[in-house]
């Protein structure tokens, strides 16, 4: 919603992480804003206890590549949750159409076939203005929100397997 800060949250309601493994997968296309989600996934797994070791970080071309990216990140260490960071933004041909279905899709289905959380932390926006509201702007930061979601998610699972 375009009135909610991501980044506005209570720390309260928040699991500890310690001792948990994250892995994030962030794509290059449009690095002005997917480091900026970067820096605030890092930021809020730390503040939460998560320690440096225990984030793995993964680069991708682009948005489109963020599955395959988890993916093989999931089949190669063992995390808790794989955080996907990503911006599409907008153009004048459908092409950001098919890109943010593939992507949304491609991890909803590793969310059904793995026994991991895959976040989705990817920016879908009208324009550049709107993305860099989002990664650090007035509306907050989505990678916080992505990170606040995966520590929740592992908690939770390690909760329903406990």
């Amino acid at each position: 919603m375009s009135t909610t800060n991501l980044s506005e949250y209570d720390p309260s309601k928040v699991p500890d992480a310690s001792g948990m493994r994250f892995g994030i997968v962030v794509s290059d296309w449009n690095s002005e804003i997917t480091y900026r989600l970067l820096e605030g996934c890092l930021n809020t797994l730390l503040k939460h206890g998560t320690s440096r070791e225990d984030i793995l970080i993964r680069h991708v071309p682009g948005s489109f590549e963020l599955t395959l990216g988890a993916q093989l990140l999931a089949e190669n260490e063992d995390v808790d949750a794989i955080i996907c960071l990503g911006c599409i933004i907008q153009g004048e041909t459908p092409h950001f159409t098919y890109i943010c279905q593939s992507v949304s899709m491609g991890i909803t289905e590793l969310n059904i076939d793995y026994n991991i959380p895959f976040i989705f932390g990817v920016l879908t926006t009208n324009n550049f203005e709107q993305a860099r509201e989002r990664a650090g702007g007035k509306y907050g930061n989505k990678g916080d929100e992505a990170a606040i979601t995966a520590i929740k998610m592992s908690a939770y699972k390690r909760d329903i397997e406990s």
